[in-house]
């Protein structure tokens, strides 16, 4: 995962312990030569996805019992496991304070988490004048904290183009959703659950829960939402570590897969708005390549309905993106391990396709 200001990348929690697992896997290089060549060739060079070798996949993930589902001791000895890798306190509060100054946007605190309330405080950020007549959009990051570029791009969003959009949107930044998750670099929380997967009532996981009342108080109020761009990341990581340790906790056999090389969008089955996500990915590809199908003509498993466009069932699902119940919304997954991108790339790409969205409900109003 590329981590801002670094020239390499932060790996799952897994790595940081010497389990086993050969030395050379610490870190791996995230700058190229391929990153100096312009745009458009460096989008020509990409056209397939990335194969994977999985360390389980041909051993069994080191907790639990294969073939059963996690316990509560099993999910004890995964959190021991985890690692702290870098620091929400440095690389988030700290520029979440300085846009406090900020004479567009109010910032307040909307949840803890129970884990260490002192350490993790939730914070958001609102367009300072409301006014009920324009269109309302949230966009999350970190909701996975392990995607880095969810938080950063949230965060660079704040910095570079928001102001710019206040006059026209009535705008709700949550720029860190999971900071245990951002702390641990993990996809789950420290309790072995998926905050992606939790978006519905009475779920286990602090983090869907503060973000479901802060937007449940919102709509309460009368506010309905347009729009709602979710920040995420697909990573190596996911392949390597993630895909194997759910298929441990839940009790299921691993099976390799691959990983698109490129930007990505999950729309919404339901409510696919093709139009809408047609222009998000055009404004993407300014900064970064999209990503193609892989030799089945799938991406993720799924069946493209654009160009780097695949839809899912996010309300049966409980993914964030369908919190708000908006026309509009989406999960952007960026692809941090291209030899071609780097994390001032991802950044802002997520920025971008948050600009493409914004750009395109005003050409329709």
């Amino acid at each position: 995962l590329a981590v801002e200001g670094m020239g390499r990348r932060l790996l799952p929690s897994w790595f940081a312990i010497a389990l086993a697992l050969p030395l050379n896997c610490q870190t791996v290089t995230c700058f190229s030569p391929l990153a100096s060549l312009p745009a458009q060739q460096r989008r020509s060079l990409h056209t397939a996805t990335k194969m994977l070798v999985s360390p389980y996949a041909t051993k069994p993930y080191p907790v639990g019992v294969a073939g059963t589902s996690w316990g509560l001791d099993d999910r004890k000895a995964w959190l021991a496991r985890q690692v702290n890798q870098r620091s929400y306190a440095e690389e988030v509060l700290a520029k979440i304070e300085a846009l406090k100054t900020s004479s567009v946007f109010t910032c307040e605190q909307y949840g803890e988490l129970s884990v260490d309330p002192a350490r993790y405080p939730l914070f958001v950020f609102k367009s300072r004048e409301w006014d009920a007549a324009k269109p309302t959009c949230l966009v999350t990051g970190g909701v996975h904290g392990y995607e880095t570029s969810g938080v950063q791009g949230a965060l660079l969003f704040l910095q570079t183009e928001a102001a710019g959009y206040v006059p026209r949107f009535n705008l709700v930044v949550a720029p860190c959703v999971s900071p245990w998750g951002y702390e641990h670099i993990q996809r789950w929380n420290n309790n072995a659950d998926d905050p992606n997967r939790n978006f519905k009532a009475g779920g286990p996981c602090d983090e869907s829960n503060a973000l479901l009342k802060l937007v449940g108080d919102l709509r309460a109020s009368g506010v309905a939402f347009t729009a709602h761009v979710d920040l995420h990341e697909t990573t190596d990581s996911d392949e390597t570590e993630f895909r194997p340790a759910k298929s441990a906790r839940d009790g299921e056999a691993y099976e390799q897969d691959s990983i698109p090389d490129g930007f990505y969008l999950v729309g919404d089955s339901e409510n696919p708005q093709p139009e809408w996500h047609s222009a998000m990915i055009e404004s993407v590809r300014k900064v970064t390549h999209i990503a193609p199908p892989d030799d089945k003509g799938l991406i993720i498993g799924e069946k493209p309905v654009g160009d780097g466009c695949i839809v899912y069932p996010i309300a049966s699902l409980s993914l964030c993106a369908s919190l708000t119940g908006a026309a509009y919304c989406t999960t952007t997954e960026v692809y941090p391990d291209s030899p071609s991108a780097d994390a001032d790339i991802c950044n802002k790409a997520q920025v971008a396709c948050v600009v493409g969205a914004l750009d395109y409900i005003l050409q329709k109003q």
